[in-house]
């Protein structure tokens, strides 16, 4: 039997998913440019730019909410479809 998911609809999570992938790459540019400096003899970045790279696991989490969100919604559509479940 065919499943009636498209191809291009969102599950629950994707997006949590892809917003959390984005923090993540901001805070590792954050961190690329935070730690250039000392590998360059540079003068030190304010210490707020330590804080952004503080993003990546800001992202990270959000992700993995994500991922927690879309596990959930399967394991829900899989009872639901599970043959003698009652609702």
């Amino acid at each position: 039997m065919r499943d009636k998911t498209q191809t291009n609809s969102a599950a629950p999570g994707d997006r949590l998913i892809r917003a959390g992938a984005v923090v993540f790459f901001l805070g590792a540019v954050a961190t690329l440019v935070t730690v250039a400096p000392l590998f360059l003899g540079a003068k030190p970045f304010p210490t707020y730019m330590f804080g952004l790279s503080m993003l990546m696991g800001v992202g990270f989490l959000v992700a993995g909410a994500g991922v927690l969100r879309s596990v959930a919604a399967g394991r829900r559509q899989a009872r639901g479809a599970a043959p003698g479940a009652s609702r």
